[in-house]
Formats: C-alpha cells, structure tokens, sequence
C-alpha cells in the first residue's frame, strides 16, 4: 500500500484555530465552525447587525477560466433544489440593507453574466437612500457591503427577471432601517431584510414600519441557533430560518436537515399570530415561518469586489431571505388586504418537510427538526410556488380563482387555456408565472396559448386581480417531447457509488490505492473518499465512470466535493493539477493553487450533455517534487 508525506503542518494549524473559535462561539451556534466569519460587527444598542457569513478557506478570484463555476450554489442549483419555474415576471423586489455598496450594479452584472442570467437594463436594478433618492448616497462601508451583494444575488438567482430596488439605510441604527423599511413597502411588494438584534421593550410600536398588508416582507431568523430576533418575531413578516442543502441519491436529487446556526426562539413580547395555528412551545410569537440554505458549509457562490476580491462563498440566514422574498416574487402579486406570512400555513403540504437536525439542546421543536413546524426550519422550505400564494383555488381579499387542475401538452403543438375567477367587480387583470416557454397570457381575456417550445415539468400560478383585490391558484403543466411520451424520464441522481461508500471503485474505474478510508486526510462524508496523487514525486492517477444522460429535462447538475492539500508554496505557479473532463470536454481544472483546509462543493451545469452518454473523469497529476493531494467525495449528476 502506497504511503503519501504527512501533513501534519496543515492539519495542526487548523486543530489550533479550531480550539480557538471553539471557546468563543455559543454552543448552540454553527459559529463553532472555523472556515467562515461575520460579515458585519456585532450591533451596539439601538443598532441592528447583518447576518450574512462569509467563508474564509476558499480562495477569491475576481475572473474564473472558461467552463469554469464558482464555488457554491449558484442559480441553476438552487432553481432544482426548489422546483422552482424559469419565471417571467418584473415585479420588484426591494432589499433593505445599510451603508452604500457602490460597486453594487457591476458587481451584480459580473453575477447575472458569469450564471448565464439575463442582462440587467433599464429599470432592473435601481439604487436609492433610504428617503428614496438617488442621491446622496450613504457612505460606503465594506462590511454591509458583502450583505447587499449576497441579497442581489440571491435575488438573481431565484427570479432573474425581477426588479431589483436596493435601499440604503444612512447607517444600521433602528431608525434608520425602518425608514428605509417604510420606503421600501411603499415602492414593492416584496422586501428582503438580512438583519436583526436582540428583542426590546418598544418593539411592538415598531411593528408599524413592517405592518403593510399586501407586502411579502421576509426577515432572516438570525445565525446564532435557539434565541428570538427581531423584527423576525414582528407578527407582520416572514420570518425565514435555515437549512444546510446537499444533493442525494433520491427523486427530488436533495436534501436537507436545519442548519445548527439557523436562528429560532419565542417572542416574549410579540402577540402570536393568528395564522400560527401549529404547535410550537410558545404562548406568543414563534421563529421560524419557512426557510432555505443558509449553512455556509453549502453555501452560494457570490461576487463581491467592495471589501471582498471577486468570487466569494456565503451563507446565513441572510442567504435565506432574500430567497425567500424573490420565491414569492415568482408566486404572485399578494391580495391588497393579506400578510403574506400566513400564506404557507395554509399549504404547508407545498413545501420540503426538513425533519432532522437541530440548532440547540432545547428539544423538539423549538429546536430539533421534526415532521411537521420546527424553529430552525419552521414548516420547511420551497416546494415550487404554490406555499407562496392564497392559491389552491383559494382567494385573496374577495375574488377567487377556478383551479384548472393538472396539465399536459406536447412539443409543437398548440393549445389553448380559458382561466375563470369570481369575485372582485368581475372584471378581471390577469397575470401568471411560471409558464411553459412558447406560452403566453392575455391580461384582459384570461387566455393562455401558443406552442409550446421546450418539453418539462412547469409550476404555474396565475392571479387575478379585480377592485384592488386578486386571488391566485397554482398548478402543474408537463409539456412532453415531440410525439408524446412521458416528458423527463430518469430523473435523479445517475452516478453510482458517488460517496465510494461501497469500499471499491466499481461502478467507477480507479488507479489503484484511489479509493481510500485512511485517517490523515478524512471523506467529507462516510468513510472513503477517492485519494488522487499525494506522493511528491512524478504521479498520475484516474477516477472515471460512465455515465448516461437522459434528455427532456429541465436541470442537469454536475457536483463534487473537493478537498486540495499541498506542500507546495507557491502562490503563482500551477505544478500539480487535477482536469475534471466530461467526455471530451474539461470542465474545470483546479491546482496546489486551489488548496484550502476543507472540502469545497464544486457544481456545473452539463444540460449541453442531455441525450448522451459520456465518461465522467477525473485526472491528477504530480510534478516532480512536493506533494499535492487531490480528495474527492459526495459526487452527483443529478437530473430534475
């Protein structure tokens, strides 16, 4: 058996800032973990502190070689992991952070361009004080600054053709904030907001500045495990908490469990709601509502060049938010009289049940993740749309929308839907989501058709609205292939043995001594891992399988764990290397450049492969000196 040079230097560096952090993080509290930091300082009284995490073990870049995706989830994962529709829709979604970002607009159009999103024109992205002016702007502040760069684009990645309004506070001071907050309601349907503090004694006169009926306002539940946060616990908002996201070997091709950070806990101020109607522990208010990934161990890819050098990697529940406010976006104008927290008790059979994990000791559910409502996830997280409306047939404020059930068409051939709703003046304006490219809606007859253009599964919520009221509902639409047949057959996760779990290589084909369970270096999950190279010597070694790939789907991700340690020491010269082709294309290529103290998920989007079968590869190569060690884990191809 082969023997790899030790890497006790690497290894003990991290133990000693392991006991470091470990003895000034909270138990409950995923800031336990070394590999992420703060964003913003901690808030002072009558100040509130952003929650975004950034991950400090990941090498920035500010431009990536061709073929090439940032570490982190990026939009085409998030968009599977939620079955979320391509969504057509403009509305605005407004985020309210404080201080000025002024790299904002190009840092959001480096985003939008390098994940294939449309162009942000005219009127898609607008940046104002909080008085709603564009000028003068606060100063600038590095800090908040990797907060609004996370909110934007988070925002892209759940609806790419939404607007964007971002309002910046003159500094995190409470007032501030709300009026910032005021203006924002006034100005959108949808606001974002990734920050929070401690609960106090006047907190429930300022519930007024998040008290706008038919405004979807979301707040980040916080990231430091059990413990109530405001204005999470205001009774007028969504209060989002978190999740950590992995790819699986199931029909959906993920999972999740509550992130050990996520932010939960009882009001001991705020009256409960009355559409809390679940069990949660507390005599008032309880956090939280809904959730999304936040753990920053997977988290999103995100760029930032004010305070930050390019290709960022962030988590928190300031992650979770603002996805959370762009899926309601995509779900549907709210009715002018509702809260639009309530809209997920009434359909929690729409959203991802997460029942496992925990963020504390406290039990279930306040705690501990369960079947059902829990505080770090509260009901669970996007399945499609629909959570996200009145919906099911349901109204909104008087007028109500007939649910035309389930739908199926073909490729090429057209067809036609007549949409019908009561209530309101009985003149109706419609609008929809979600829709089946080579379809469309006419606003004033209710009617949608054409031809549709691409086979998939579609969620689709259509609204009307009437006197200043509107009701929604949201159903399925398959569009199959030409000549019919069952649209996206083969959907899952399509590579075997993809955590080399099984002890061998096979169905892969491996070097020998590649399938590994030794301890120097340990498997992200489990116990093997796949060891390429490590030896300081002239080396080259292979992990290959065959793989096929089903056509007439929406998503097809390519994701693998990576984990590179070096003894190189060089900062410019790439010596050893390790090329990620699938069949003849490379994918990636990454370095001893690329070393870092832990796994990265790296993810690619292979939907230019839909149809083919073709050999996944992965290649290492050592120069002749100085060890660099390749560690692959937790890989999937995973088709939705």
């Amino acid at each position: 058996m082969r023997v790899r040079p030790p890497v006790l230097v690497a290894i003990g560096a991290a133990v000693v800032l392991t006991a470091g952090m470990l003895a000034a993080a909270p138990a409950s509290a995923a800031t336990t973990a070394t590999n992420y930091t703060h964003s913003c300082a901690t808030a002072k009284r009558g100040e509130m502190s952003c929650f975004a995490l950034r991950r400090t073990d990941i090498h920035s870049a500010q431009s990536l070689a061709p073929n090439a995706t940032p570490a982190g989830y990026g939009p085409s994962q998030l968009k599977s992991a939620y079955a979320l529709p391509a969504g057509t829709t403009t509305a605005t979604v407004a985020i309210v952070d404080a201080y000025d970002d002024p790299n904002a607009a190009s840092d959001l159009a480096a985003y939008r361009s390098q994940f294939g999103l449309p162009a942000c024109g005219s009127g898609c992205f607008t940046k104002v004080n909080q008085n709603g002016a564009t000028s003068p702007l606060p100063a600038g502040n590095t800090d908040w600054a990797g907060e609004i760069s996370l909110d934007l684009d988070m925002v892209s990645a759940i609806c790419p053709t939404c607007h964007i309004l971002l309002v910046e506070a003159n500094s995190p001071s409470d007032a501030n904030l709300y009026a910032a907050e005021d203006y924002a309601a006034g100005h959108a349907k949808y606001v974002s907001n990734s920050w929070g503090g401690d609960e106090y004694s006047g907190e429930t006169s300022d519930d007024a500045h998040f008290n706008h009926p038919g405004v979807a306002i979301t707040v980040s539940s916080g990231d430091d495990g059990n413990g109530a946060e405001y204005p999470a616990t205001s009774r007028y908002v969504v209060a989002v908490g978190g999740t950590s996201l992995r790819t699986a070997s199931n029909s959906r091709g993920w999972t999740e469990t509550a992130w050990n950070g996520a932010g939960s806990g009882c009001s001991a101020l705020e009256t409960k709601p009355t559409f809390q109607t679940v069990t949660t522990g507390c005599s008032r208010r309880a956090e939280a509502d809904v959730s999304a990934v936040a753990d920053p161990n997977t988290g999103l890819a995100v760029y930032q060049t004010y305070g930050g050098s390019g290709w960022e990697v962030y988590g928190g529940t300031s992650a979770s938010a603002p996805q959370i406010a762009a899926v309601y976006a995509l779900a549907g104008t709210p009715g002018a009289s509702d809260t639009p927290a309530s809209y997920p008790y009434a359909h929690p059979g729409n959203l991802f049940d997460v029942t496992s994990g925990s963020n504390g000791s406290c039990g279930s559910p306040m705690c501990t993740a369960g079947t059902g409502w829990d505080g770090p996830t509260g009901l669970g997280t996007p399945n499609g749309t629909a959570a996200f409306t009145a919906g099911g047939g349901g109204g909104t404020g008087g007028v109500t929308v007939t649910n035309p059930g389930s739908r199926t068409g073909t490729v090429g051939t057209s067809t036609s839907l007549t949409l019908s709703a009561s209530g309101g003046t009985g003149s109706y304006t419609w609008s929809a989501s979600g829709l089946p490219s080579g379809l469309s809606l006419n606003s004033g007859t209710g009617v949608i058709s054409g031809t549709p253009t691409a086979a998939g599964t579609y969620s689709v919520t259509v609204t009307a609205t009437s006197g200043g009221q509107s009701g929604s509902a949201s159903f399925t639409w398959t569009i199959n292939p030409t000549g019919g047949g069952g649209g996206c057959t083969g959907a899952g996760q399509k590579l075997g043995n993809p955590g080399f779990e099984t002890g061998s290589a096979s169905p892969w084909s491996a070097s020998a001594g590649v399938i590994d369970n030794s301890s120097p270096e340990p498997a992200h999950s489990g116990s093997w891992k796949a060891w390429m190279d490590g030896y300081g010597t002239t080396h080259t070694d292979t992990v290959s399988q065959s793989v096929s790939i089903p056509a007439g789907c929406n998503g097809y991700t390519l994701s693998f764990y990576l984990h590179i340690d070096t003894s190189e020491t060089t900062r410019t010269t790439a010596f050893d290397t390790l090329s990620v082709r699938l069949g003849s294309t490379t994918l990636a290529t990454y370095s001893n450049l690329n070393a870092a103290s832990g796994y990265t998920q790296r993810s690619f989007n292979v939907s230019s492969f839909a149809g083919q079968t073709v050999t996944l590869t992965f290649s290492g190569s050592e120069d002749i000196s100085l060890q660099t060690s390749f560690l692959l884990d937790d890989t999937a191809l995973t088709v939705s």
